[in-house]
Order: structure tokens, then sequence, then C-alpha cells
């Protein structure tokens, strides 16, 4: 599985599919948000159901976020940043390649540190 620590205790993946919520619980993390609408790209891209339920079996906590890829709202951060808040860590954010899932934390932290 691709990983990239963004800050510790989180990081980002692209794309993740149901077998990848085993291996996410198996190597010690605690929380997953899924940042990528489904089929956004089509219906070969698992769906929000076949991985939240992978992740729930696993014992994950799970959520689904979707955003745009190239845009998000400043409610969709404030939201974001609230539920940063909530999740244990470790936490794993994906979407399709990783990048929303970064530009999105990034956001809520300085959504956080303004106040």
């Amino acid at each position: 599985m691709p990983l990239r620590e963004i800050v510790p205790g989180v990081h980002v993946a692209p794309q993740l599919d149901a077998a990848a919520m085993t291996e996410a619980a198996r190597i010690g993390f605690r929380a997953v948000v899924n940042n990528r609408p489904d089929f956004e790209h089509g219906p070969d891209q698992p769906t929000n159901a076949s991985v939240a339920a992978a992740a729930e079996a696993a014992g994950l906590v799970y959520r689904f976020v979707p955003v745009d890829g190239r845009w998000q709202t400043p409610q969709q951060v404030e939201d974001f940043a609230r539920l940063l808040g909530e999740l244990p860590r470790p936490l794993l954010l994906f979407c399709r390649s990783g990048a929303r899932s970064s530009r999105l934390f990034a956001a809520a932290q300085s959504s956080i540190a303004r106040g």
C-alpha cells in the first residue's frame, strides 16, 4: 500500500479498495477517510459501500467525506477540520491520487490554526 505521512499520525494514499482495509488495520491504522466521490471516473472505481463494509469488518473507524478534486468549499474545510479532531490516530486519508486528501488536510489545519 503506497503511503505518505503528511504529519505524525496522518498518512495519505491513492485509491484504496476493500482489500486494503485489512492491510490498513494490520499495520496499525485506527481510522480511514475516503475523500473520493463514488463513480468519479466510472464504474470500475471501488464504491464507498464496499470500502466502508471492509473497513468496519477490519475494526476501523471509517468516514466518507467526498469532495471535488479541484476545489472544496469553506464549509467542507470547516467540517473536515472538526472531523479531524474526532477521529483516532493513526489516520489514513485517501482519494484518487492522495493529492486531494493532502490539500483538504492542509486547508483544515489552516482553518484550525486561524480558530
